[in-house]
């Protein structure tokens, strides 16, 4: 052995012992879920908008018609009244972030913000004299919502919009003191608690300014605000595009330096075609799967529906993650999405037509560290939709099945469509309506198409784009617009902090007109994150009402009412369009109970805690309880196929726990409001609250609850105790209190867990 080898020995064991520990330590930390970025660190951490969020639930509440019409403009519609200046439409228990408002213009303000028990008055400048409102107008305390966080009517075309964090560590509830035109949406984050978090929630306290450093990020939206250096890869390519039999065909190199990340993707073209580059279609496939993960046309892609530039605007798209910049010469298009790849990453742009010359691109990667099953894969998922289904909405992404998957885990992060190509404003009445995880309820429900892209009122007919939320083309209707390019109407909605997580399937909805009538045509984008693999699976289900089921829970409660029959609806959008019925009633069973519900659920015990979801009758109003837990302890029947059938003869409150059952407080389950709301929109701005009372007759709703992971990992099993706590509150001030009551129809047990890693075997 030469002296050479025998020194290198040491170096090279030395190596493969740290080679060994790097991998061991990344397997280790494949077994748990990623650290979540909460508060301002959602955008200080933009680069891990790929990573699981396992723990997580978004919901978006607003003030819409509870009837699934478009009553007020979705306006004005409130859970209840605390008095004539304090009209409640959002109230939540249990810590969490507030991410996003939005209003119509200044109207509701001031607005008042109930943080953990302490109300905070925010207001806008237009406040003191509504019938005539200030240009230029501000939040107020002004320190606090600064642009590009928060932005008034005047720069939106429309709206009050504000993305600075708020989190509660207790409860939150939003009060409009104004009703005239009282519109908005709010999304929200809650946690499983035990959940690794940047940082631990803090209720806000109304007196600190957001991050400077925050503020400058999000100040460079437009320019590239991608990694440069330190590890990270750049490739250019230029020249003409080829011909194809279609068209023609941009070849662009492939990407098998992996595990890395895509920071920047950018092309650019001369100005005269920008028209045929905006309709060429970017591919994506990443670690040689079957189908592109991204497939869009390329205009779209970017955020707006066609680059036709009807201004001469500097930039299309201003946005965070995207834009579209003209200089003199060119027109360019950036984006700047992290898209992970583990094992490689091909690119196409094509297009009919003669080939574009001097179209150039180029992009940057680098390395990924983490374990694989922690990020997902970046997708565009496009829809052309000609003539929408009158009375349903158009489904813009269901990601059961893509690729060849039926569960998925990850984020939706946004979407970029067009909603008319005949300058046609007034198709912008339709709702946005999402869907996460098998839940038959929205846990996202908005007021207005427009409202969704961040404007209001249509946008007056303008164009406006900001970092998150824009309105970049399209003339302000038919009669003025310069040519057909010119009657191509588009909007955008990016989500950052306000993304919303899935851990099973997304269903991503929107309705075409106030009342799903519109004939438009519309084309979509819709951006996620996903990993074809589920971080949410459902372990087990309860029936209320059913003995079989009660009896196999060991379902127990003795204050709980004869089970009953429920003829009723989900809110899925109007019921009936003209004489055509579009959603039929349909029958359930369930029971209510004034006292305490006790049964079992089984779990996966290496989970990393629970989701129960309860569908209920919606018709008693501010459904509160305590949720505890209890281990099944091995002196209590075990819980167990066979044991269940022994208990299915026996009636179903025979059977309950031990006196000795440790129970331990989880948290407390709210579900805010009813399907009697309050409605409130005087003509006049400054018009006296309104008390007029509105029934639905959608009585179903799915509910959510998340067990922290320390009550329920490690264990195949838990019992559950549900202890209502009855909220004695009228709808508003002399209304008489309804009977009040839990109600219970089927509980669900969601166990959080790790997803599994893509097989990359095979790919190249």
């Amino acid at each position: 052995m030469s002296k050479l080898v025998y020194y290198l020995l040491p170096c090279v064991f030395t190596l493969a012992l740290v080679l060994s520990a790097i991998q061991l330590s990344a397997s280790s930390r494949a077994d748990e879920p990623p650290v979540i970025p909460v508060g301002l660190d959602a955008y200080r951490m933009w680069d891990r908008w790929p990573y699981q969020r396992i723990g997580v639930r978004a919901y978006m509440r607003s003030t819409y018609d509870r009837t699934g019409g478009n009553e007020g403009a979705d306006a004005s519609h409130f859970l209840y009244q605390l008095a004539d200046d304090n009209n409640v439409s959002l109230d939540v228990e249990g810590p969490g972030v507030l991410y996003f408002v939005r209003t119509n213009h200044w109207h509701g303000s001031p607005w008042r913000y109930t943080v953990d028990g302490k109300e905070h008055i925010v207001l806008e400048t237009s406040t003191a004299d509504p019938s005539h409102p200030v240009e230029d107008s501000t939040f107020i305390p002004k320190e606090l919502f600064p642009p590009p966080l928060a932005y008034t009517w005047s720069t939106t075309k429309g709206a009050d919009l504000n993305w600075a964090p708020m989190p509660f560590e207790k409860s939150l509830r939003m009060g409009y003191s104004r009703t005239h035109y009282g519109t908005g949406y709010y999304v929200y984050h809650q946690f499983v608690p035990g959940t690794k978090l940047s940082r631990p929630i803090k209720a806000w306290d109304g007196t600190k300014r957001p991050d400077n450093r925050i503020i400058a990020l999000l100040s460079r939206s437009g320019s590239d605000i991608a990694p440069k250096y330190d590890g990270v890869t750049t490739k250019c390519g230029s020249g003409s595009a080829v011909p194809s039999p279609d068209g023609w065909r941009l070849p662009i190199q492939q990407i098998t330096e992996a595990p890395s990340t895509l920071r920047a993707l950018e092309f650019s073209a001369p100005r005269e075609h920008a028209l045929s580059l905006g309709r060429s279609r970017l591919r994506i496939w990443w670690d040689g799967r079957k189908e592109p993960s991204i497939d869009a046309p390329l205009a779209l892609f970017f955020g707006a529906g066609t680059l036709y530039n009807r201004d001469n605007r500097e930039y299309l798209v201003k946005a965070f993650p995207v834009n579209i910049r003209f200089d003199k010469e060119k027109v360019r298009l950036s984006c700047y999405f992290p898209m992970p790849f583990f094992k490689s990453a091909r690119f196409e742009l094509t297009g009919n037509g003669t080939p574009i010359p001097d179209l150039q691109y180029n992009y940057r990667y680098q390395r990924y560290k983490g374990p694989i099953n922690h990020a997902g894969y970046f997708h565009a998922t496009y829809r052309d939709i000609p003539t929408p289904e009158r009375g349903k909405d158009m489904v813009l992404l269901d990601t059961r099945g893509i690729e060849g998957s039926q569960d998925w885990s990850g984020s939706f992060v946004g979407m970029s469509w067009i909603f008319s190509h005949d300058a046609n404003l007034g198709t912008l009445e339709g709702d946005p309506r999402f869907f996460f995880d098998d839940s038959q309820s929205p846990q996202a429900q908005g007021t207005g198409t427009e409202e969704w892209g961040g404007g209001g009122d249509y946008w007056g007919g303008r164009n406006m784009t900001l970092p998150f939320a824009g309105h970049p083309c399209g003339a302000r209707d038919a009669k003025s617009a310069k040519n057909e390019e010119d009657k191509i109407e588009s909007a955008y909605r990016f989500l950052l902090a306000d993304l919303m997580p899935f851990g099973k399937n997304a269903r991503i909805q929107l309705e075409h007109g106030g009342t799903n009538e519109s004939t438009e045509h519309y084309e979509s984008v819709v951006y996620w994150y996903g990993l074809p693999s589920p971080s949410l699976v459902k372990t087990d289900t309860l029936k209320i009402g059913d003995r079989a089921s009660e009896s196999a829970h060991r379902y127990f409660s003795p204050s709980a009412s004869a089970s009953y029959e429920i003829d009723s609806r989900y809110e899925w959008g109007v019921d009936h369009l003209g004489p055509v019925e579009i959603y039929p009633l349909h029958k359930d069973i369930g029971r209510t109970t004034t006292g305490a519900s006790k049964f079992s659920l089984k779990l996966e015990p290496n989970n990393w805690g629970v989701m129960l979801r309860r569908k209920l009758d919606y018709q008693y109003p501010n459904q509160r309880a305590d949720v505890y837990v209890a281990d099944i302890e091995s002196s209590s029947p075990s819980y167990s196929d066979s044991s269940a059938k022994a208990v299915a003869r026996q009636p179903s409150t025979s059977t309950s726990t031990s006196t000795s059952t440790k129970w331990r407080k989880a948290g407390i389950w709210y579900s805010a409001g009813s399907n009697t709301c309050v409605f409130s929109n005087p003509r006049e701005e400054l018009g006296a609250t309104q008390h007029i009372a509105q029934t639905s007759n959608r009585r179903f709703r799915d509910d959510e609850f998340l067990i922290g992971r320390n009550l329920t990992r490690g264990r195949k099993a838990i019992r559950v105790k549900i202890v209502f706590t009855p909220v004695k509150r009228p709808l508003f001030s002399g209304h008489p209190i309804p009977p009040l009551a839990w109600s219970e129809i089927r509980y669900d047990a969601y166990c959080f867990v790790m997803p599994k890693a893509p097989d990359l075997k095979g790919s190249p």
